[in-house]
């Protein structure tokens, strides 16, 4: 039975009901006639003693009525004007010109030259042009080599920008040279007669131009090529083409966002380390990856994979790899708890100016291939521990086939190049698994004093390598900055890098040694800095470098520079 019956029923039932009782009443009392069976008799009751308090139980006298006070006012003539409100006079604080430009320059021990030069200029509201220059240098000097150790490094950038209304773009152009010296000599193995007959000089030149497109409102979103030749004074030189590209796909009203790489590498070597045969390599990838974002609530969810095919140019292999492209983030807590995780991978395509800047002592003979880390699979903690104190903790697990690896070479019996002498690097490959704990803290102390921790530990599994040679097992940084008043600033950084690894072996004509596992000890660096703003335009300041004055081997046989002082200056400007 439904409620609406149900309802229906019971009004029928109480409507009968008044029906019958009314007609029963109008049967048993007659509103006119009244009859008296007994009369009337009144008696006194007892008497009894009124309290002092009586009890009332009539509701209409239990209530208090509300009282209402009611002034009958005259309406007066005034005469009284308020004075007008003023607000009260806030100190502002100066607002600081920025500038455009700025140069800087400074001088030091070591014979140190360092200067920076950035430029930026509005050609119209929609148009600019901009450059940028840097330049280090030292005249060497390292107590106890036998080898000069002076370097360079130079660095030229020019762009134009322009702006229009769905779209922008950007193109520019730059140019590199670098010179370092291969002054690693092992001792005692060779003395000052040796190293008289050696010209260790090595040279770097690069160039790259390209541009990028950005699109407002459309399915194309951005997109960039880049052009980059990269060479030496040995007869080495590599070309790599690059183009990306961004596009939105709509699929059943929802988005799928998809990247597209291009990557062409090929270079050569003029000679391998132990023959004078050629070494050439190349190859060229096609990337796809597509990916769709979920957000709900507090998750925000990317799923996607990675589809690259590689065709080696050399070797004429063609080969497809599918990786996985997974991230995720969810907020606990607001903002003070954010967890997140994925799972990555990704073809890396290696090259020789990449290994050259970051171990310039490389000899003119790699072989160059690529890296297929297979996964990069990642968990952490993120968040505000208060309004002025972030942290991260996260958990890295990698797996790397053909990872590469850098290791001395070998002191070669009978060497013809300079820098077959032990004094050099080479790539080698293999596969390497990586565990990592990472961790890190921000402290925004008050507007003036920053400080910023962080410390990442490693554990490594090689498969055909003895070691991961030259991975340090632990590595931490400290950095602050503090704003002394309005004319001092001042900050400080340190560095810690735990023990590496390396191989030194000598492969002599006749009697090859043993090779020989080197355990490079951790170093300390602290680093600070002293500034003076003169006014708005003029600064001078004072570095330290290495206060410590450890004289620490970054690579085998390769010391670095002890305490270093300098001094300079930036002023900044505009058109």
């Amino acid at each position: 039975m439904t409620n609406k019956i149900k309802y229906i029923f019971i009004a029928t039932i109480f409507t009968a009901s008044t029906v019958f009782a009314q007609e029963r009443t109008k049967d048993t009392l007659d509103p006119e006639v009244v009859n008296v069976v007994k009369p009337y008799t009144p008696t006194i009751s007892d008497a009894f003693k009124v309290k002092e308090t009586p009890t009332l139980d009539d509701e209409t006298t239990a209530t208090k009525k509300p009282i209402k006070y009611n002034i009958f006012s005259i309406p007066v003539a005034s005469t009284f004007t308020p004075a007008k409100g003023k607000a009260a006079s806030v100190n502002k604080a100066k607002q600081e010109k920025l500038y455009d430009n700025y140069a800087s320059l400074g001088v030091g021990t070591y014979t140190t030259i360092l200067g920076e030069v950035y430029l930026n200029h509005a050609l119209s509201r929609t148009e600019s042009v901009g450059g940028y220059l840097s330049h280090h240098s030292s005249g060497g000097g390292i107590e106890g080599l036998l080898l000069d150790d002076k370097f360079s490094n130079t660095n030229l950038n020019v762009n134009y920008s322009k702006k229009l209304r769905d779209y922008s773009w950007t193109v520019d152009g730059g140019f590199l040279y670098q010179t370092y010296n291969w002054y690693g000599l092992p001792q005692p193995y060779f003395d000052a007669t040796t190293a008289d007959t050696l010209d260790v000089s090595h040279s770097y030149y690069g160039a790259n131009f390209g541009g990028k497109i950005k699109f407002d409102d459309a399915w194309f979103k951005d997109g960039s090529v880049r052009f980059r030749r990269f060479g030496d004074n040995q007869g080495s030189g590599e070309n790599r083409f690059v183009a990306k590209g961004k596009v939105n796909i709509p699929v059943q009203g929802e988005t799928i966002s998809t990247s597209i790489t291009l990557d062409y590498l090929s270079g050569s070597f003029d000679r391998n380390y132990y023959t004078d045969d050629e070494l050439k390599y190349g190859n060229f990838n096609v990337g796809v990856a597509p990916s769709y974002q979920l957000i709900e609530d507090d998750l925000t969810l990317n799923l996607g994979v990675n589809l690259v095919y590689l065709n080696d140019t050399e070797a004429g292999e063609n080969k497809f790899y599918l990786y996985p492209n997974i991230t995720a983030s969810y907020r606990l807590v607001d903002e003070l708890l954010i967890a997140y995780g994925g799972i990555e991978g990704g073809l890396i395509q290696n090259t020789y100016e990449d290994f050259a800047q970051i171990n310039p002592f490389v000899s003119p003979t790699l072989f160059v291939a690529p890296t297929d880390q297979q996964y990069n699979a990642s968990v952490g903690l993120k968040g505000r521990l208060s309004n002025n104190m972030s942290y991260n903790i996260s958990g890295h697990y990698l797996a790397d086939r053909n990872k590469a690896l850098y290791r001395a070479n070998s002191i070669l019996g009978g060497a013809t190049e300079d820098y077959q002498y032990g004094n050099s690097y080479r790539i080698v490959y293999d596969d390497v698994s990586t565990f990592s704990l990472a961790g890190e803290l921000n402290v925004d102390v008050n507007r003036n004093f920053k400080l910023g921790l962080k410390a990442e530990y490693f554990a490594y599994s090689t498969d055909a390598e003895a070691e991961p040679w030259n991975l340090p097992d632990i590595k931490a940084s400290l950095f602050m900055d503090y704003q002394i008043n309005e004319h001092w600033f001042a900050g400080a950084g340190l560095f810690y890098v735990g023990e590496r690894k390396d191989l030194f072996y000598e492969e002599a004509t006749f009697f090859p040694t043993t090779p020989m596992t080197i355990t490079l000890d951790s170093y300390f660096d602290a680093n600070a800095h002293l500034g003076y703003k003169v006014n708005s335009q003029l600064s001078v300041y004072a570095k330290a470098n290495n206060i410590a004055n450890q004289d620490y081997q970054r690579w085998l046989n390769y010391p670095v520079q002890g305490i270093q002082f300098l001094a300079g200056a930036t002023y900044q400007f505009d058109f």
